[in-house]
């Protein structure tokens, strides 16, 4: 793994640090852009070295920043642990993990090698990160985590067992973390994209033609809203959601659904045979 030298001039540091994940383009490009748009010093990571350089000049330069860069594969342990002590050792005040991987296709056309790599980098790699910056969140009493999970994480597919899995996942570590931390200043929020215009879909091999053309959104809106989600105090952002009562009914089916699988019964249907055993 390969460390970028610091560029640009002291400008962040009233604001503090921000580790975005996956920097190189797409939703990670613009959170970064957003970010050092609001003072904060950055620690870009990605696989792609030439395009983290040129991002890390680029917003220095508009934006009077100082950005890190960490060239790594985060799916790879070792990489992996080098972030993990980068991030630990930058202070940081706010990470967005935004890695991830699609390994996307039906189990017969994809490998298992493949299927590792998403759980790797969707699973693997946001909780190890995570659970690094939440220690320095701990001491200093603040902080703030943003994890991007998916829409998927709600609609299981044929066609993205894994991805749509390590979503699911994401789903669940994020909230639970929500719940653990909800009595302290650590800000931790959920981000349930649906499609976005990146190149997301040609890194996985796939048409973007999978989902009708209206259902895109641009990764500057994605991260725009996300952002205003944030600053409002949300938990979970689901910027295509118009009505917030649909998620609020999933919450409150979910919650009902809990309290009736912890009936101590078994239910009727499943009691087969009984009358015959009396």
């Amino acid at each position: 793994m390969g460390l970028g030298n610091m560029v640009g001039q002291a400008g962040g540091d009233a604001t503090g640090v921000a580790v975005v994940t996956g920097a190189s383009s797409g939703i990670g490009a613009v959170y970064a852009d957003r970010l050092a748009a609001r003072g904060h010093d950055l620690l870009l990571v990605a696989r792609r070295a030439d395009r983290l350089r040129q991002l890390a000049q680029e917003l220095s330069d508009r934006h009077g920043v100082q950005v890190q860069t960490a060239t790594a594969d985060l799916a790879e342990p070792e990489s992996l642990a080098r972030v993990e002590a980068l991030v630990r050792e930058s202070n940081a005040v706010l990470l967005v993990n935004n890695a991830g991987a699609g390994g996307l296709g039906p189990t017969a056309a994809i490998s298992a090698d493949r299927v590792e790599n998403v759980v790797r980098l969707n699973i693997t790699a946001l909780s190890r990160l995570s659970h690094a910056v939440l220690e320095g969140f701990r001491s200093r009493g603040a902080g703030t985590l943003v994890n991007i999970g998916s829409i998927i994480a709600l609609s299981p597919s044929p066609s993205a067992a894994a991805y749509s899995g390590s979503k699911a996942y994401v789903l669940n570590f994020t909230r639970s973390l929500q719940a653990e931390y909800a009595d302290t200043a650590i800000r931790i929020q959920l981000v349930q994209p649906g499609p976005i215009r990146t190149e997301f879909f040609t890194a996985a091999g796939v048409s973007e033609s999978v989902f009708p053309e209206d259902s895109y959104l641009t990764a500057e809106q994605l991260v725009d809203a996300a952002l205003a989600g944030l600053d409002a105090g949300e938990l979970v952002t689901t910027p295509t959601v118009a009505e917030t009562g649909i998620w609020e009914a999933l919450e409150a089916a979910r919650l009902a659904f809990m309290e009736a699988a912890r009936s101590g019964q078994v239910a009727e249907r499943y009691r087969v045979g009984e009358e015959s055993l009396a």
